[in-house]
């Protein structure tokens, strides 16, 4: 990214240390939002300034420990201070985090912990049905107190996000996982290096450009797959290919719906969506995607990257697996590896305008603080410590002396020692641990700290995904922050019809890609309008289009 940076960093390094400084000592910063404030007895709260300013946690004067549990089956928290990161929190904040696991079935665990009123202090979750359920209960605590006092939420996500963050009731209960106000995404296409250039490095824009390409891979290297898709039964590489043919946006697979004027519609009848799966089924047709395409492991998907047998990987984060296969391949031949390209397009459209992925001002999910937790402030006073420049940089590369030792002039950026390019593979050891930690990442600080970083080095010595990022990806992703929480709650009748027409979508799509010509594709996605409306498709298209309306007003501040 190119950051603005005379007045920007200016106002930054003002902002940000006061901040940096308020979360790590306790100073008199921040105010009440309603002159009040829970658990006033508490000895761990301290009097900080005047009179009337706000009583403040002062983190790592004495021991917190809190419960946390991730409500995920595929979510395994490691022991905290097992590594140098937490090992470091644990010592020098005197903070204790014990992981609840959620095992194969997170919703029987999250209901026996209900029925038997033994919730863990922290909930780590998706901002869907569940965290509604826990909030209309009334077993969440309200946050907006906390964000008003401790200075690192409030400054980066900053008002528009948090206006979108209110619930219902209009209170703040969940803490953002990856919240950003600036672009950020790895949706796109990843191109093998050494094919393309055995090719003759052909022109590689447009969506006949793709086709021709592929046609050329199959025929000159008949055992590689032309065309790899992620996971394609979650849309990936398929998706992306959609995107193509529209531009301006590209939220509606997720959505099952398309923006028209000021209402949501029927996506099996949007032309633009009509002839991306003709053109897929076509890819498909003629073997240029991957025949098991639908049946894929990830780990299948992870060795044909690595070994180079993939001529072009698409998908909604490509660069995870690329990243790593990269530097593999180009150990062993300089003219192998990856590089990716701009999105490809139908040709007349702006290329300018195609968004093959997406990006949200909220991020992935929240933390939330149950009634349960005996101290809920010191428990957010934590998770905004964490979130700021200090704790990031921690989960991030560690404490102070191996990868990065001082701060730059604006008192919150760490100046990264020689072992961050010398020890790569250590630092993504670390960081392979540290991510499960990441509960309330802050996407701006992590994102600018290694771009900017990134962008002093020499070419061969840039970071594969962060080079590609600042090139391409982030340039690339468009913001559906208005198009969050769409869905309504499951095991309601509107949930129920969500559910059927989540399931006719899934089943035409797959139908249409494998049909037999375009007249098929059409008959498909036909018939497919045609049974969504009768199953109700448009009271759910008319409930997504009033919460839409409501988003856009949240973020106005209205």
């Amino acid at each position: 990214m190119k950051f603005k940076k005379s007045l920007f960093l200016t106002l930054i390094t003002i902002l940000m240390t006061a901040s940096f400084l308020a979360a790590c000592s306790g100073s008199n910063s921040g105010s009440s939002s309603n002159g009040t404030k829970t658990n006033t007895e508490n000895a761990s709260k301290e009097e900080t300034g005047t009179d009337n300013a706000p009583k403040l946690y002062e983190l790592g004067k004495e021991p917190l420990e809190f419960s946390l549990y991730g409500h995920y089956s595929w979510y395994t928290m490691p022991p905290w201070g097992g590594d140098v990161g937490t090992k470091w929190i644990q010592d020098n904040k005197k903070v204790t985090v014990k992981a609840i696991s959620a095992g194969s079935d997170p919703a029987a665990k999250l209901n026996t912990m209900i029925a038997t009123n033994a919730l863990p202090d922290v909930i780590w979750l998706d901002r869907a049905a569940d965290f509604e359920r826990l909030r209309e209960a009334g077993l969440l605590v309200a946050l907006d107190e906390y964000i008003e006092k401790y200075p690192n939420l409030k400054q980066w996500l900053g008002d528009a996000g948090i206006n979108i963050l209110r619930a219902e009731d209009g209170h703040l209960y969940g803490f953002p996982n990856w919240y950003t106000n600036q672009p950020n995404g790895n949706a796109g296409y990843v191109i093998n290096s050494k094919i393309y250039k055995d090719l003759g490095s052909p022109k590689l824009e447009t969506t006949d450009d793709l086709y021709n390409y592929l046609k050329l891979v199959k025929e000159k290297f008949p055992k590689v797959i032309p065309y790899q898709p992620g996971l394609a039964n979650d849309g990936q590489g398929i998706d992306v290919l959609y995107s193509a043919f529209k531009e301006n946006d590209h939220k509606f697979p997720g959505m099952r719906a398309v923006p028209n004027g000021d209402k949501l519609t029927s996506i099996f009848a949007d032309p633009q969506f009509v002839e991306a799966m003709k053109y897929t089924s076509k890819l498909f047709r003629e073997k240029l995607i991957t025949q098991d395409a639908f049946t894929q492991t990830l780990d299948q998907i992870t060795e044909s990257v690595m070994t180079g047998n993939v001529a072009v990987y698409a998908g909604a984060s490509p660069t995870d697996i690329a990243q790593k296969a990269h530097p593999e391949l180009v150990k062993k031949d300089p003219d192998a590896g990856y590089f990716m390209v701009w999105p490809i397009h139908k040709e007349g459209l702006d290329k300018n305008k195609i968004f093959p992925g997406t990006y949200t001002t909220l991020g992935w999910n929240v933390a939330v603080i149950t009634k349960a937790a005996e101290d809920p402030e010191a428990i957010f006073a934590f998770l905004d410590w964490f979130t700021g420049p200090e704790g990031q940089t921690i989960n991030f590369w560690g404490p102070e002396g191996k990868y990065w030792k001082g701060l730059k002039e604006d008192g919150i950026t760490p100046i990264f020692t020689e072992e961050y390019i010398n020890d790569s593979a250590g630092l993504l050891e670390y960081q392979g641990v540290s991510t499960n930690f990441a509960w309330v990442g802050n996407t701006v600080f992590a994102d600018r700290t290694k771009a900017d970083f990134d962008a002093t080095l020499p070419e061969e010595q840039r970071n594969w995904v962060t080079k590609w990022q600042n090139d391409v990806t982030w340039k690339t992703q468009s913001n559906a922050t208005e198009f969050i929480n769409l869905n309504p709650v499951p095991n309601t009748d509107l949930g129920i019809i969500a559910k059927r027409i989540d399931e006719i979508y899934l089943q035409a799509r797959a139908a249409a890609i494998y049909a037999k010509s375009d007249a098929d594709v059409e008959a498909i996605l036909k018939k497919a309008e045609e049974d969504a409306m009768t199953n109700d498709y448009q009271k759910l298209l008319d409930f997504k289009t009033e919460r839409w309306q409501e988003n856009k007003k949240k973020i106005a501040g209205q």
